[in-house]
């Protein structure tokens, strides 16, 4: 028996959108791992991630609710032609998920980000104190995100760029004062992004001290300029842009870019690499394939005159993300190939197969 992917969320099969958006916000907070402790939650929390993926996607659930798991992982055919079966693997980050439905990978975070224009594309507040009620996420109140660290997913060190306010960063009066430990976002970039570069504006909520030694919530964007091919664990520090208060050196804030998943493509470096999925006859006897690329052309591999094996590897040059250092130069784009072997072979078949096939 496949998992149960409404029994995970706790829906309906019928669910509309909204039902299933909803149950995930609320399963998805309580099972977070940096929130709870408790044996089976980092596992609960993947699956319900993964639940989340397939009944939030209309072609991935119209398959899932036809063959259930097995069919929807192991090749169900969705009528497409020349490519193969269609199937579906989960990505195993669960955190990914979690920050692009919530805006980061963290359940302490309070930031805001902005599209393009300045236009408010997507809004992100979720308090990290108990007495706050988990179940809404967008509770405004700033909870602050997790001191030194909202990632989760370990510290990738690559490069660190840092952003001083006015006068160095330094407060008045504050020099003797510790500073606060930094306060870490994951950022999550597309793929396509990260190869043209872009610029993110994030809005962060903070307290700032008054002429009378009172602070008071204000909001303030941080514009971000991503660069073509920055790595995912690049860091962007905004000095002492945290919460103000008397006695007090204001918290770092740090963005850490992550690399949102993506549907066809999968980074290495600055290749990238697709996974062609091929059946036995045409990796035997040969095919033609599109391969996709990231800017929406696709090119053309032409396979005809050799056999696929499964660890044959095709390399597309420049097809890949820039050189970080040397944004002239790209990286290739990488295909793989996943040859879908028939579950069962008539004995007429099997002996033609004998008769034919070398040792």
């Amino acid at each position: 028996m496949g998992k149960d992917y409404y029994k995970i969320l706790g829906i309906a099969k019928g669910a509309n959108d909204d039902e299933i958006k909803k149950a995930y916000r609320k399963l998805a907070l309580k099972y977070h791992p940096d929130k709870n402790k408790a044996a089976g939650a980092e596992e609960k929390f993947k699956e319900i991630a993964e639940a989340y993926e397939v009944l939030s996607d209309a072609k991935k659930r119209e398959v899932y609710d036809k063959f259930g798991e097995e069919g929807l992982k192991g090749g169900a055919s969705s009528g497409g032609g020349g490519g193969g079966a269609e199937t579906y693997t989960f990505h195993g980050d669960p955190r990914a998920t979690f920050a692009q439905f919530f805006g980061s990978s963290s359940p302490f975070a309070t930031f805001f980000e902005f599209g393009p224009g300045g236009g408010n594309s997507r809004t992100f507040a979720f308090g990290g104190n108990d007495d706050m009620d988990m179940e809404d996420p967008f509770d405004l109140r700033m909870a602050g995100a997790r001191p030194g660290g909202g990632g989760g997913q370990g510290a990738f060190r690559s490069h660190s760029f840092n952003f001083a306010g006015p006068g160095g960063g330094r407060m008045t009066g504050q020099k003797d004062h510790a500073q606060d430990p930094p306060i870490e976002h994951d950022l999550y970039v597309s793929l396509e992004d990260i190869a043209r570069g872009c610029a993110k504006k994030m809005k962060i909520s903070r307290r700032v001290i008054q002429p009378d030694g009172t602070t008071k919530k204000e909001d303030k964007v941080l514009t971000i300029n991503v660069k073509p091919g920055w790595k995912a664990g690049t860091k962007i520090t905004f000095q002492k842009e945290g919460d103000q208060g008397r006695g007090k050196v204001p918290a770092d804030i740090v963005f850490i870019i992550r690399d949102k998943p993506h549907p066809h493509f999968r980074r290495e470096g600055s290749d990238i690499r697709y996974t062609c999925k091929l059946s036995l006859k045409q990796a035997l006897c040969g095919t033609i394939v599109e391969v996709p690329t990231l800017f929406g052309e696709k090119k053309t591999l032409n396979l005809t005159d050799e056999i696929v094996k499964p660890n044959m590897v095709k390399r597309i040059q420049g097809q890949g993300l820039p050189f970080p250092k040397e944004p002239s130069r790209k990286g290739d784009l990488l295909v793989s190939f996943d040859i879908k072997f028939p579950d069962k072979l008539s004995q007429s078949i099997k002996d033609i197969l004998y008769d034919t096939l070398p040792n």
